[in-house]
């Protein structure tokens, strides 16, 4: 039975919603799962995940490890996975991940795969599908070579409701490695954001998106207001951000961020691929288009056709009253 190794995202003390994502991967996967949270004030993350049905938690801490750095997660976690002997290493496919999987990849000869939105056997291998081409194509990819193989999850690749809960919390324990706080080069800055106000939509748990049908600037107040009501984010698909009408960080899709909230309601987005595969994993997907021929309605859970300016302002409404 193969070892799994789900590295948990968690930055002082709050998890990021991603890492549940991972461990439904993982279970997806089968084997014995055991998750490691690397940083520190990781006692309540790692409880928090106890819940998940898994052989154990690891909790990883060291106080070179708090700010974030490649060179601080990189020899921490080779020490990590030295010990822990995993067959698959599996991480959500964060902004953090990308910046120091592929170093701890290569520091161990390793292959990684990353992006990747599903896992079957194929005969006697374990193969991993992932986008091509701005999510046009699909690729079934099977790593080469001795493990641990290294594997990112896309955010929205699994929903959270599907990880399987253990009958009993698993058990916790710390694991011990060996870190030289002098080898860590990097002298990192407060994480990187285009403005005050900007936002990680990737642990949004419902969105207010907005298209090409919301006509011009001064009408995605309409947008606004429901995601008020709602309590929720807003976004936009990429010729909103590209107009300026809204900022770049509120882009969801290839280009932009991949979401999956619990609710995402797209007003007026026709739902051209590059958009679709940037939010498809919600978990409840409601569209409201003029255009009852629009892709976007073939991913939607609940479909309105539509003018979004009298369907809004009544969803609006309904939901103060």
């Amino acid at each position: 039975m193969a070892g799994v190794l789900v590295v948990a995202e968690q930055r002082q003390g709050k998890l990021n919603r991603a890492s549940w994502e991972t461990i439904v991967g993982a279970q997806q996967l089968g084997g014995d799962i055991t998750v490691l949270v690397p940083g520190t004030q990781t006692g309540a993350v790692a409880n928090e995940l106890a819940a998940a049905q898994v052989k154990e938690i690891v909790t990883l801490e060291h106080a070179a490890l708090e700010p974030y750095t490649p060179d601080g997660f990189t020899a921490a976690l080779q020490d990590a996975i030295g010990q822990l002997a995993p067959d698959f290493v599996l991480l959500p496919h964060t902004y953090q991940t990308r910046d120091f999987a592929p170093k701890l990849a290569a520091r161990l000869d390793r292959a990684i795969i990353t992006d990747v939105t599903g896992v079957k056997q194929s005969g006697a291998d374990t193969v991993f599908i992932r986008p091509m081409f701005q999510g046009k194509l699909t690729a079934d990819v099977a790593p080469l070579g001795p493990g641990p193989h290294f594997i990112t999850f896309q955010i929205g690749a699994y929903r959270i409701d599907q990880v399987a809960k253990g009958a009993s919390p698993a058990g916790v324990r710390a694991l011990t490695v060996n870190l030289d706080a002098s080898q860590i080069r990097q002298k990192p800055e407060p994480p990187f954001q285009q403005a005050k106000q900007a936002v990680d939509l990737s642990q949004a748990e419902r969105i207010v998106s907005v298209g090409r049908g919301i006509k011009e600037q001064s009408n995605i107040h309409v947008a606004e207001e429901l995601a008020a009501a709602l309590g929720a984010e807003i976004a936009a698909s990429r010729p909103i951000c590209d107009a300026g009408w809204l900022p770049m960080e509120r882009q969801v899709g290839s280009s932009g961020q991949t979401v999956a909230p619990k609710l995402y309601l797209a007003l007026g987005i026709s739902g051209a691929i590059q958009h679709l595969v940037g939010m498809k994993g919600a978990s409840t997907i409601v569209a409201i288009n003029k255009d009852p021929d629009a892709p976007i309605f073939e991913v939607a859970d609940y479909g309105i056709v539509g003018d979004l300016f009298e369907i809004v302002p009544a969803i609006i409404a309904a939901v103060k009253s």
